[in-house]
């Protein structure tokens, strides 16, 4: 069986699979005969400790990548990977396009790097670097088709889009576009949302290429696909926060000739996703993974984990939380209690944000501690942190929270985690990531 790893940047769970106005068909494509999950969460709402959680099946502050891994952040050891698992059990390895694992690619066990377009003369935009990836994937797999040997394949194709910048948008309407529940709707965020929705759909033309050219080699029924991105779209309360608009993720299992649902509404983590690629695979299951297997929500069962856990350390700049969520409640929890504010370099520059800039996002004052009722408040705005009503739920939270990072051994019990020597980190009084204030 091979396996398909299909990963875009900064979508979220905003596409036409979870039900918005986003076209985005090939990704469908991929749900028919497989399971959405409904409520897949991240481990870490920023690029590297959300990849490299899904992809050793261990939190961030367990494989020791807790910040941006081109900023000096890096696994403890990268041969915890799940390409490296996977070749010595006999699997050609790949990787086209994009990885945040890594500064090199090799070392995470992947035989082959696809050429990457910016190894082509000029710096492609991002359409032109997923075009080049769907490119580069398209053909190996109809080569890989016409090969007389029937060794498996794992092949990672990640693509960039739709992270920021955004192509700007000339199909979308923005007239005709209704921000997420967490933004102002207004000309501003209705501009920057439609140059979100050019981007992802763009990309799924890519994505369709990809799946098109596995259909065409011959492999589509004896392939599996794992489809997923690494966290929240780069909006403000989004990516880089514990909420759900910042841990909620697309997830999409297709296991060929298997009867699999097509919705399940169960509480799952990307750390999950290791694991069930081992007992699919049959395969022998490290000792130290921190997930647990998909398979039985896939053959009936309603749960596999009460509560999934999330974390943020480092992204631009120094910003410690950590949260629990079980199917009714979170609780998020912040370390930091000299800097409250928002952590603005945090926050992707973009038109969104820039407005609420000029709103005082930059002076509001954050609570230390969240915790939500997310039956009665899924959009997580009623913080019910002192409510009595809610004295005992915090306490069984706090309790269940303080075990799990006590039995992880996660370093943020002993203080302030320090960065690796050499990473660069934003100053928390910046304004944006690309600004030049970094922390000495």
């Amino acid at each position: 069986m091979n396996v398909l790893y299909l990963h875009m940047h900064d979508m979220g769970r905003y596409n036409s699979l979870y039900g918005h106005a986003i076209r985005t068909p090939n990704l469908e494509s991929v749900a028919q005969g497989g399971t959405v999950f409904t409520q897949a969460f991240c481990a870490g709402p920023t690029c590297s400790p959300s990849r490299g959680a899904l992809l050793t099946g261990l939190y961030p502050h367990s494989n020791g990548l807790i910040g941006l891994a081109h900023r000096g952040f890096a696994l403890d050891d990268p041969g915890h990977h799940l390409a490296h698992l996977l070749r010595r059990n006999g699997y050609y390895t790949l990787l086209c396009g994009i990885q945040h694992e890594h500064r090199d690619p090799f070392a995470l066990g992947y035989q082959e790097v696809l050429p990457h377009p910016d190894e082509q003369a000029g710096k492609p935009n991002a359409l032109e670097r997923d075009q080049a990836t769907a490119r580069a994937a398209a053909s190996f797999l109809l080569d890989w088709g016409n090969r007389p040997d029937r060794q498996p394949f794992f092949l990672s194709v990640g693509f960039f889009m739709p992270h920021r910048p955004y192509l700007p948008h000339k199909a979308v309407d923005p007239d005709r576009v209704l921000p997420p529940h967490c933004l102002p709707n207004n000309r501003q965020t209705r501009e920057d949302v439609a140059d979100y929705i050019e981007s992802v759909q763009a990309m799924d033309q890519q994505a369709g290429i990809v799946l098109d050219a596995l259909k065409r080699s011959g492999r589509w029924q004896d392939t599996v696909i794992v489809l997923t991105t690494d966290h929240g779209i780069a909006f403000p309360h989004m990516k880089c926060n514990l909420y759900d608009t910042g841990i909620g993720v697309t997830l999409v299992l297709r296991i060929p000739g298997r009867e699999q649902p097509r919705l399940c509404d169960a509480l799952v983590s990307q750390v999950d996703i290791f694991p069930t690629l081992c007992e699919l695979l049959c395969l022998e299951m490290p000792e130290d993974l921190q997930g647990r297997s998909l398979l039985p929500l896939l053959g009936g069962s309603e749960s596999i984990r009460s509560e999934v856990f999330a974390e943020v350390t480092y992204h631009a700049a120094y910003e410690p939380m950590r949260c629990i969520r079980t199917q009714r409640h979170k609780l998020i929890v912040r370390y930091d209690s000299e800097f409250l504010k928002y952590v603005l370099p945090n926050i992707d520059n973009g038109l969104a944000k820039r407005f609420l800039l000029v709103s005082g996002i930059g002076d509001v004052i954050r609570s230390r501690c969240e915790l939500y009722d997310l039956y009665l408040d899924p959009a997580e705005r009623n913080n019910l942190i002192d409510h009595p009503d809610y004295a005992v739920t915090y306490e069984q939270l706090q309790t269940r929270l303080g075990d799990f990072l006590k039995a992880t051994d996660d370093p943020i019990l002993k203080g302030p985690v320090p960065r690796p020597k050499g990473a660069v980190v934003n100053q928390k009084t910046g304004i944006h990531p690309e600004d030049e204030q970094y922390e000495k």
